[in-house]
């Protein structure tokens, strides 16, 4: 088993760690834009990412017509749905300085994210950068990280297949989701894990410990051997 490789960041409160991640996500996004003349990132929904989105979005030293922000994964509902994470960033992050930076949804239409719908979502992402500069995971509190759910029909090819990406369902991921793969989302300068509260700081010391992948998806990201920088706060 591959040992994990973090660097473990503590913070003491939401707003402090929001500012610190905004800023090491930005530094990465200046970077690739000198080496490679483009960055592109991907981030993660829910509640946790609110602050650090508009951290991030109000960075005007980057010259944001250069950057493309995607998602780590997304719940098959339309951008209008309040439980789409495409509103989340347009409505946080994609404001001010950053309101000119491209956007890639992976919610491509229909219903169901079936063959034709993830084919839709993948021709979307051909012209992605290969290399990220930036992933931005979170964790719940079942140890799932992107769409890698506990008994998601699709979790060993949503592990270990190039992608970009595929459809999942699983017990605890309500509606049927989206998620790049793992492969896919390690190809990244900066691979960051966010979390917040001493639930999710004691279901990372479990995922750290032994067990199976399967029942705690986030050990896959810990034990590939790329470094995890851990960004948690109370």
């Amino acid at each position: 088993m591959t040992q994990p490789v973090l660097e473990r960041r503590s913070f003491a409160d939401k707003p402090t760690l929001a500012n610190e991640l905004a800023e090491a996500v930005a530094d990465r996004i200046r970077t690739a834009i000198d080496a490679r003349g483009e960055a592109a990132i991907a981030v993660s929904g829910g509640s946790t990412p609110s602050r650090f989105f508009q951290a991030l979005g109000k960075t005007k030293d980057i010259d944001w017509s250069k950057v493309i922000v995607t998602l780590v994964d997304e719940r098959w509902v339309d951008e209008t749905n309040d439980r789409s994470n495409a509103l989340l960033v347009n409505e946080r992050m994609l404001q001010g300085p950053a309101a000119t930076a491209r956007f890639y949804p992976l919610y491509s239409g229909g219903d169901e994210p079936d063959a034709a719908g993830v084919a839709r979502t993948n021709a979307l992402l051909a012209d992605l950068p290969e290399q990220f500069a930036a992933v931005v995971l979170g964790m719940g509190s079942d140890g799932h990280t992107a769409s890698f759910f506990p008994g998601g029909d699709t979790l060993d090819q949503a592990l270990s297949e190039e992608g970009p990406t595929l459809a999942i369902r699983a017990p605890g991921a309500g509606e049927p989701r989206i998620t790049f793969t793992l492969p896919r989302l390690l190809r990244a300068d900066g691979l960051y894990l966010h979390i917040e509260g001493e639930e999710k700081a004691a279901v990372l010391d479990t995922a750290l410990g032994d067990g199976p992948t399967q029942d705690m998806p986030i050990r896959a990201v810990l034990r590939s051997g790329h470094a995890v920088n851990v960004y948690w706060c109370p």
